[in-house]
Formats: structure tokens, sequence, C-alpha cells
């Protein structure tokens, strides 16, 4: 026969209570063990000594102070008040009794010669006075349309236009150096220049009230007549 145990010795039903008892005691031991203070065993030190040395080898330095700077120094003028004015009169010699010799003579005064001007004979282009044809420029073209002959080189070519003429009207109111600045053919060009060099003298013109001579520009126009 089986012997079969009481059930005060079965100890089966206790084993949960045993688990958590062993439970509490494990974290109870780990507790303790990370909670244990140890001290270790040091020698006992003077500090008599070391608060010495440290004081020793300090040195105070006293902070760095500044003086002020000094004040500004006024100078002060001093001014004296004069009561009495004195008068300095200086004693000026003066020696009239001078010998007048016919070498210490003054001698007159003598103006120089006026030296006169030469008038150079300058070609003016603006002066103040300018020069104009005698009876006008109204005059003058009508004049130069009486004298000129269309040049028949021109007429058959049917050549049109102005021909620009310089010339300088002289002293006495001439026309010299005359030129043709400007052209359209060579048989007008030649025309013009006749034209112009048959024409009365102009009145000159002048500059600072005087005649001059003064170079100028005309154009003369060649126009073919509608047929």
């Amino acid at each position: 026969m089986e012997a079969k145990k009481t059930l005060s010795a079965d100890l089966t039903n206790k084993r949960q209570l045993f688990f958590s008892i062993g439970l509490v005691i494990s974290m109870l031991f780990v507790i303790t063990v990370f909670e244990w203070k140890t001290y270790d065993d040091f020698d006992l030190i003077s500090f008599n000594n070391i608060e010495q040395t440290i004081f020793d080898e300090t040195i105070e330095i006293p902070p760095t102070v500044q003086p002020p700077p000094p004040p500004p120094v006024v100078q002060t003028v001093e001014i004296i008040e004069i009561t009495d004015e004195e008068e300095i009169i200086e004693e000026i010699e003066i020696d009239l009794d001078i010998e007048i010799t016919e070498e210490a003579a003054i001698e007159e005064y003598v103006a120089p010669p006026e030296i006169e001007e030469e008038e150079a004979d300058e070609i003016f282009t603006i002066v103040e006075t300018n020069p104009v044809p005698v009876g006008g420029y109204k005059q003058f073209y009508e004049e130069v349309g009486k004298n000129i002959r269309y040049p028949r080189s021109a007429i058959n070519m049917r050549i049109e236009g102005k021909v620009f003429v310089e010339f300088v009207v002289d002293k006495t109111g001439e026309l010299t150096n005359l030129k043709v600045v400007k052209g359209i053919s060579k048989d007008c060009n030649e025309e013009a220049i006749r034209v112009m060099e048959s024409m009365p003298k102009w009145k000159p013109g002048k500059q600072r009230g005087r005649a001059v001579r003064v170079k100028m520009v005309i154009p003369i126009t060649y126009k073919l007549a509608d047929i």
C-alpha cells in the first residue's frame, strides 16, 4: 500500500507563500547592498600648516587710484588804467640851410613822344558795324539779277541751286579776294564771280570807329523759270 501524506504535511498549497517571502527577502537584500555606506579611513590632516602656506604666498595688490586731473589754469589779464596820458613829442631837426647848386637842380620832366600804333592789316569776321551794299541788300540783289547770265550748259542740264561766294570788303569798300566756297557747277561758279566783280563798292565795316577789312559770304541763287 502507498503511504499517503496527511493534509497538514502537504506543502504544495504553501508554495505561493514561500515564493512571496523569498521575493521580499531578495528585495530587502538588494536595497541594503545599494544603500550601505562605507567610509575610508584617512589620516587626520592638520590645516594649520596649509593656511599658513596659502597666506604666505598670497600678496595683496592695492587698487590703482588715478589722481584727478589738475584744474585748468585761467590766465587773467591785468588791466592797468592810465590816468595821465603822456604825450611823446619827437624832436625832428630840419636843416633848411641847403645850398642848391646847378648839379643838384631838378631837371624839367620831358614826356616821351607818343608812339603811334601800327594798324595791322587784319581781316575781321565780326565787327561792330558790318559792311553793307550802297542802297541796301534789296537793291544789291536786284543788280545781281539784272547782270547775271544763266550758263547755257546749266540750262541744258537743268542745274539749279545756290553758289556761295566769299569776299573781303576793303577799307575803301571795294570787294576783293573773291572765291567760291560752295558751288553747283563750273560755269555757274565763274558767272557768280564775274557778277560780283562788276558790283559797285560797299560801305566798309568799322571797328572802334575806324574802317577795317571784313570777310563775308553771300549766296547767289540760280533758278530756272517754269515752262
